[in-house]
């Protein structure tokens, strides 16, 4: 069900037995080739499979679309939060849900840039717990398909890269310019820092505005994408985001163990 659809009497009737998922995203640069609200298109579009799998159990909430997204700001088009403010906006959205009654939330991501203030949101909530509160990021659930495994040749979904530009070739292709899809320039490569994609993650993060990252604002080996891959990826995201809320609907709440 969506939360749109819904009165608010049906849904303090419904809250306390559904999973509310609330999809969290980003309108922010994605190179020359794809549209600006790649990563709301793309979370949106799996949250929606997932409602309509399980429109029993989830009440789908709006997208949020507007994300943390500061260090893409030096390339036209990003509208960001930052992150002190996407925090603080995360908590209140979730307190409304808890206060309609919802007792299972999940903040369904589609931007890396959201995830670490989703989780300082998540640390707060922990302190006078609720609701039960997941984070759940769709690459993260689909790690297997999100590793470099063939269909893919690239190593690991980065941005605007052959990962989510061939998602965006199977949602809409009339929205994407391949004539445009190019390997940016790149910082040198080093032995621990990947720049994204380039190598896998070895413990060591260096941050830096994506203009430091790449030329174009894009990443990864985006020319490489193709419809065939994006269905395969969309597939392997809606089956674990699927498989991810049939299970959280069964957790048991958690409770103080220091007296059990």
């Amino acid at each position: 069900m969506k939360l749109s659809a819904l009165t608010a009497p049906e849904i303090a009737r419904l809250a306390p037995g559904a999973i509310a998922v609330l999809p969290v995203a980003a309108v922010e640069q994605h190179g020359p080739h794809l549209p600006v609200t790649t990563d709301t298109d793309l979370v949106t579009a799996l949250a929606h499979a997932a409602e309509q799998a399980l429109a029993d159990r989830v009440i789908l909430c709006p997208a949020l679309p507007y994300g943390s997204s500061h260090h893409h700001s030096s390339f036209a088009g990003t509208l960001s939060v930052n992150p002190e403010l996407f925090t603080r906006l995360v908590l209140d959205l979730v307190r409304s849900l808890e206060s309609s009654g919802f007792r299972r939330i999940v903040i369904l991501n589609g931007h890396g840039g959201n995830i670490t203030p989703v989780r300082q949101a998540l640390s707060i909530l922990a302190q006078a717990p609720v609701a039960e509160v997941a984070l759940a990021t769709y690459w993260e659930l689909a790690a297997a398909a999100f590793a470099g495994l063939p269909p893919l040749e690239s190593p690991a979904l980065s941005h605007a890269c052959e990962y989510e530009t061939s998602m965006m070739l199977t949602l809409d292709a009339t929205r994407v310019r391949m004539d445009r899809a190019a390997r940016a320039n790149r910082p040198p490569a080093n032995n621990y820092i990947g720049w994204e994609d380039d190598a896998p993650y070895r413990g060591v993060s260096l941050v830096r505005r994506t203009e430091f990252l790449s030329g174009n604002g894009a990443s990864g080996e985006p020319h490489k994408a193709t419809r065939e891959k994006g269905a395969h990826l969309l597939s392997a995201a809606t089956t674990a985001l699927i498989e991810f809320l049939n299970d959280f609907a069964s957790w048991p709440p958690m409770e103080d163990l220091r007296n059990a």
